[in-house]
């Protein structure tokens, strides 16, 4: 791709960016509400699909199926309806997406017969895939709604929910990663508008970067220099077969498997003489399910099997050292996070290392947690789950030195 392709793409979609903010400023905050889940979510996950068909109106409410993003959008539209119709639901797919066969979808986006039939819908879920195919289905080359899109916002804007796996999650904020390298390679490289990072659909608002995988893949590491090249204080990242809900009052609990990480840069810094990625003083936090979170006020509510079970930190359980060679690696910063906030110790450390191939084999990052007063703990009295609150993170470059056979 040459240069001039490079910069003209940037530029369309910086124009794109800034046409949609202008559009979301103009309109009233929304009532409807948000399931956002991270990916991989299980047919038999019960709590997440009843939880859509619920908040979309109950049983027999109408579901409007986006396979937009999907690589084959016939059969994971047809999967997803036939899914959320078991849980009760009366799901349709609409057809637009830009993989869809013997179709055009940029027509289909503005067809007023589908849009009429989503508007009359109390709930839409977009699938998973490529993030990228959505907003190139629905958003038009000006940055504008399409038919389709703009009657997606008219069921979020009356009470209905928008929900979304993945792919359908990446879309929620206002930016989304989009040509998204390795993590250790988006720490390394950085990233940059109409590259990394693209306009998403915005349904969350423009405070707040949603990003999804989170535990599985380490990806809270890439959401850090996302959100600081944004200026984005919040960030949410939930994991796989788990989702969080937003409501009006932006209210967020977590459902499903597992949980998701706040990261809070409000009071972060980073080194400009440093050259390559560094960050301190950033908050990270874990939210368990059941947990709930108020993006407006900041306050924390624990899961009920966690609200006795707040840990004293004069009566630590752990003694030892927190150390991982993996910090990306999965689960690891919420095993790390889990040893720390009850340990005698106030630091743990984790170091991530590219592999090889990547363009800096050099380039290593360390992670340091550290429990301060103002971190928090609860433990379940009925499981090993823990939420955690409010840890620093600390992140720096280290230069690896490679093996002396090579």
């Amino acid at each position: 791709m040459t240069i001039l392709v490079k910069a003209v793409r940037a530029f369309s979609l910086s124009l794109v960016a800034f046409c949609m903010q202008v559009s979301m400023a103009a309109e009233a905050p929304p009532q409807g509400k948000l399931l956002i889940a991270g990916g991989a979510v299980r047919a038999d996950n019960t709590i997440i699909w009843q939880r859509m068909v619920q908040l979309a109106g109950g049983q027999g409410a109408r579901i409007a199926v986006m396979p937009s993003a999907a690589g084959n959008p016939e059969r994971s539209g047809a999967n997803l309806a036939a899914t959320l119709n078991k849980y009760g639901a009366s799901a349709f797919v609409v057809p637009v997406a830009v993989r869809l066969k013997n179709s055009d979808y940029a027509r289909a986006a503005e067809d007023e017969t589908l849009a009429r039939s989503i508007r009359e819908a109390g709930g839409v879920y977009f699938a998973g895939g490529d993030q990228g195919y959505i907003t190139k289905a629905l958003v038009r080359p000006d940055g504008s709604r399409t038919a389709v899109l703009q009657a997606i916002w008219d069921v979020y804007n009356k009470g209905g929910v928008i929900g979304g796996s993945s792919a359908g999650a990446a879309i929620m904020s206002s930016t989304m990663y989009y040509e998204a390298k390795t993590v250790i390679g988006t720490l390394a490289a950085g990233v940059n508008d109409g590259r990394e990072l693209a306009p998403g659909l915005g349904f969350v608002g423009t405070d707040v970067f949603v990003d999804q995988h989170l535990l599985a893949r380490g990806r809270f590491a890439r959401m850090l220099p996302a959100m600081l090249k944004k200026n984005y204080k919040l960030g949410l990242g939930i994991d796989e077969n788990t989702a969080m809900v937003i409501n009006a009052k932006r209210e967020v609990e977590i459902i499903g498997y597992q949980g998701a990480l706040l990261l809070d840069l409000t009071q972060a810094k980073t080194n400009g003489d440093i050259k390559e990625f560094n960050v301190t003083n950033a908050r990270i936090s874990y939210l368990d399910r059941g947990d709930r979170y108020n993006l407006v006020t900041g306050q924390y509510t624990p899961s009920a099997d966690k609200a006795e079970g707040k840990l004293d930190p004069a009566k630590p359980f752990l003694n030892e050292q927190v150390y991982s060679a993996d910090a990306l690696g999965h689960n690891t910063v919420l095993v790390m996070m889990e040893k720390l906030i009850n340990n005698t110790r106030s630091e743990a450390i984790g170091i991530a290392t590219a592999p090889p191939g990547e363009p800096r084999e050099d380039l290593g990052f360390e992670f340091k947690l550290i429990r301060d007063a103002a971190s928090v703990g609860y433990e379940s009295a009925t499981s090993d789950a823990y939420t955690i609150l409010n840890l620093r993170l600390d992140v720096r470059p280290l230069k690896i030195t490679r093996p002396w056979y090579q």
